[in-house]
């Protein structure tokens, strides 16, 4: 592969582009697609097998070596990969931490500049995988002492030698500085993330929502729609729910959508939630019902103990929807500082306080909330505006 002339060529190393992997994936083909019209050439190699289906269209191309196996996501091809192309590339992004790809870049780089080669800028996205929660969460007792050695052993050497790291938002580049010592990174740069605008509202969103929905009434009501994981915050959400249900009458139901109900998480979730029928699981809601969901809810609820940027909140505040939100979320920030939403601690306390402020505004100051959080995501969150702020920072740093 040539350099093509009076044109950059980025490089993304990321373990998979799968779909089903979540976040940073998407949040490529995100930027990819925002930047589709400017001059550069824009890549990816990744540890899929060679055939392996995404059920989607890429317009980019994925260099895919072989599948990843075990843990550490290994896989032989990569180095010597990266040893016979990376010398073609101006910029090369490593998107997450704690797997094999980022240590295959760092390894090939300083091989390459021992034998005097040209080497592009390498840039590392954590994608909140520096986040000191998740050394410090009871749960994740043996995988914190894990990282801490492998911390001191190799991903310490990856971050430290980058030319710098990229973050999503200001809250997740001042938590990095907490998690681990040593970390000494040459640059920091916050370069914002978006997402793509959400499709505009069509009566056939309302008819998928209602076939996942049959008991819906057609009213408004509160949604969380994620993961049904623990770090999410769920049992915070139902509890204080009950607690405000059973005092107040007329209050908009529940809707809990998101895989993850087959969990031993999900069960204690079923069982917070017996003699509520205001809550409702519908499961995980995709396209037209997904987007129907956002369009017809009253507001978003995150109570998350832990989220890097929590592209669902984005996406509700693209559809006007107010977000009710734990301040570990980490664009909470720029949400509060534009009124589009609510944001307290991650705890049962501040969970019912924040439903407690929602639930004592005007219908008039909810609806002006909603617009408070469109206007936030225009100035914050649009996938174009983070695409080209990310390419100025690499291009130019």
């Amino acid at each position: 592969m040539d350099r093509i002339l009076n044109k950059f060529k980025v490089l993304r190393v990321i373990p998979s582009m799968n779909p089903k992997q979540g976040g940073p994936c998407q949040g490529i083909r995100n930027s990819i697609g925002a930047l589709k019209n400017d001059e550069n050439l824009h890549e990816v190699v990744c540890l899929d097998a060679e055939d392996e289906v995404y059920g989607i269209r890429d317009d980019f191309t994925i260099y895919k070596l072989g599948r990843r196996k075990g843990p550490w996501q290994y896989h032989k091809a990569l180095y010597p990969w990266l040893l016979n192309n990376l010398t073609s590339y101006d910029v090369v992004i490593i998107h997450g931490l704690w797997t094999y790809h980022s240590y295959a870049v760092y390894k090939a780089i300083k091989k390459l500049s021992r034998e005097g080669n040209s080497l592009p800028k390498v840039f590392v996205m954590p994608h909140g995988m520096l986040d000191p929660y998740f050394q410090k969460s009871k749960e994740r007792r043996l995988k914190a002492i894990r990282n801490e050695v492998y911390w001191g052993l190799i991903e310490r050497k990856v971050v430290n030698n980058a030319t710098g790291l990229l973050f999503t938002c200001e809250q997740e580049l001042l938590l990095a500085r907490q998690a681990f010592k040593q970390y000494r990174p040459r640059n920091e740069y916050n370069v914002g993330y978006g997402v793509q605008p959400p499709p505009p509202f069509a009566t056939e969103m309302t008819r998928a929502l209602r076939d996942k929905l049959p008991n819906w009434n057609g009213e408004p009501y509160l949604l969380f729609l994620s993961r049904i994981h623990q770090k999410k915050g769920v049992d915070l959400l139902i509890k204080a729910y009950n607690q405000l249900s059973k005092k107040t009458t007329g209050i908009p139901k529940l809707i809990i959508a998101g895989p993850g109900m087959d969990s031993t998480y999900g069960k204690e979730l079923e069982y917070l939630t017996q003699g509520n029928e205001q809550i409702i699981f519908p499961g995980m809601l995709n396209g037209a019902a997904k987007w129907g969901a956002f369009y017809h809810a009253a507001a978003f609820v995150l109570p998350s103990h832990q989220e890097n940027f929590g592209i669902a909140v984005a996406e509700a505040m693209a559809c006007k929807k107010p977000v009710l939100i734990s301040d570990k979320v980490n664009i909470w920030r720029e949400i509060v500082e534009h009124h589009g939403g609510i944001a307290n601690t991650d705890t049962l306390e501040g969970t019912l306080k924040t439903l407690k402020e929602w639930f004592a505004k005007t219908a008039e100051e909810q609806q002006q909330m909603g617009m408070a959080a469109f206007e936030s995501y225009g100035t914050h969150f649009t996938i174009a505006k983070a695409a080209q702020n990310l390419m100025n920072t690499i291009l130019n740093a």
